[in-house]
């Protein structure tokens, strides 16, 4: 699977870095899409294995009662990284414009990709990275909600449904030949309720995950 060139563009075509100069000290999903995150994390990651926080900020929604050998977050505001207290180190990279990561062939148990997926415009070549820097049966969970910067989110994401963002994930998944195992969607949508709405008790974060691992290496 390969985007064509113009479901890579933005509305906002101004460097990425710009956008994200200034730092943003909130979280952009709710508590409750949080909160399954986490509890997808605890029951996904396993404790002192090596992970990589990819397109990360000033939180990881790590389990606070696990501990891991090593977290590496990337991001492009440094300010942010640097507040983040799970991360062991960080660096600061525009995947838009240089998609090889500075490390080694598998180097991480896990890569985390939390509600950001949906700016990537070579998502193949990043996946590919993925793929690169994960050992064999390293795990990859790529959540996002609803929610997005719609002028800095990619026209194939913009463009798409809702419900079917998810098979666009799988097919960046795909896009690395015989590289991941079947992508496997974890999903939890509450539809809206008029009533409850009004007290402001109504809806939630639609919350989905696609998981996938690094297949066996071929003799």
């Amino acid at each position: 699977m390969q985007l064509a060139s113009e479901q890579r563009t933005k509305l906002d075509n101004s460097d990425d870095a710009l956008f994200y100069d200034y730092p943003r000290f909130v979280t952009h999903v709710d508590d409750r899409f949080i909160q399954q995150l986490t509890e997808l994390y605890r029951q996904r990651l396993q404790p002192n294995t090596r992970i990589l926080d990819l397109m990360s900020s000033w939180v990881s929604h790590l389990p606070e009662d696990m501990e891991f050998s090593h977290v590496e977050g990337h991001g492009l505001n440094a300010e942010e990284l640097a507040r983040n207290p799970r991360l062991n180190h960080y660096f600061v990279q525009n995947l838009n414009q240089q998609q090889v990561l500075p490390f080694a062939d598998q180097s991480f148990d896990a890569v985390l990709n939390t509600v950001s997926v949906q700016y990537l415009q070579y998502p193949e070549a990043v996946f590919a990275e993925i793929h690169r820097i994960l050992k064999v049966g390293g795990i990859t969970i790529i959540s996002f909600s609803n929610r997005m910067f719609y002028q800095k989110a990619i026209q194939a994401w913009r463009d798409t449904e809702e419900s079917d963002r998810t098979k666009l994930v799988f097919k960046y998944f795909a896009s690395v030949p015989k590289g991941f195992s079947r992508p496997e969607l974890v999903a939890n949508v509450r539809p809206s309720s008029p009533l409850l709405a009004m007290f402001g008790m109504g809806s939630s974060d639609p919350f989905y995950a696609v998981v996938a691992t690094r297949c066996e290496l071929e003799n």
